[in-house]
């Protein structure tokens, strides 16, 4: 799972980043409101964790020009500024949570949880997808009943796929979700193909209906 963090304190910032790539998901960081602008523009994320204090703007004006863009993106707004106009309006403009600073990583890392489990997955600790069931607390896979054996980037993918169902899944965009803004700088997109590969072929042996499509010239797309 992808998170941009918008926060211009360094070192809260690299402490969250720290602890939540702990937690398996990608984080990437923008420290002003331009730079952050410019990442929402070009990449997708499962979760945006937004300060509303930013050197260069307002963060709830940032949120604002994201939801105009009709982004459905959850927003978790964090920051010191904790008045409750401020939380009623970053509500109403589209925010799906509010977590005052000081705050622990645990639970912030438990918000985000809950949001991209609410977002992706309609609430559910477990996603049941033709004879195949994932829990998301325990990340462990099972078809038929039995355990199947994933890598950290297989699951992710499984779970990219699984979460947009029925929707063509570029390979551009399974490579920024796999890989973040690194994806940039890669020479291809090879390893999207392989990690594709490996994860049917597991997916396979293990007797799982195959529900990963490959629409040539488009991408890939889960169909139960």
């Amino acid at each position: 799972m992808k998170v941009l963090l918008i926060e211009d304190e360094l070192t809260l910032a690299q402490s969250i980043m720290e602890y939540l790539s702990e937690q398996d998901y990608i984080c990437e960081h923008a420290q002003t409101y331009a730079d952050a602008d410019e990442r929402i523009s070009l990449y997708d994320y499962d979760c945006i964790l937004l300060d509303l204090m930013l050197p260069d703007g307002n963060g709830l004006k940032l949120l604002e020009a994201l939801k105009k863009r009709n982004d459905h993106t959850g927003v978790i707004i964090i920051s010191a500024k904790d008045s409750l106009d401020d939380k009623i309006k970053g509500i109403h403009i589209g925010a799906d949570d509010y977590l005052p600073k000081p705050f622990h990583l645990s639970e912030l890392s438990a918000r985000i949880y809950a949001l991209i489990r609410r977002v992706h997955y309609e609430s559910n600790n477990y996603i049941q997808s033709n004879n195949l069931k994932i829990g998301l607390l325990s990340k462990e896979v099972f078809v038929n009943g039995e355990a199947v054996v994933l890598t950290r980037k297989e699951l992710e993918l499984l779970l990219f796929l699984i979460g947009n169902k029925n929707r063509v899944i570029s390979k551009n965009a399974l490579a920024e979700h796999l890989s973040g803004d690194m994806a940039d700088m890669l020479d291809n997109q090879d390893f999207v193909y392989a990690h594709i590969k490996n994860l049917k072929a597991k997916l396979h042996k293990a007797g799982c209906t195959d529900g990963i499509k490959t629409i040539y010239g488009m991408g890939y797309k889960w169909v139960e």
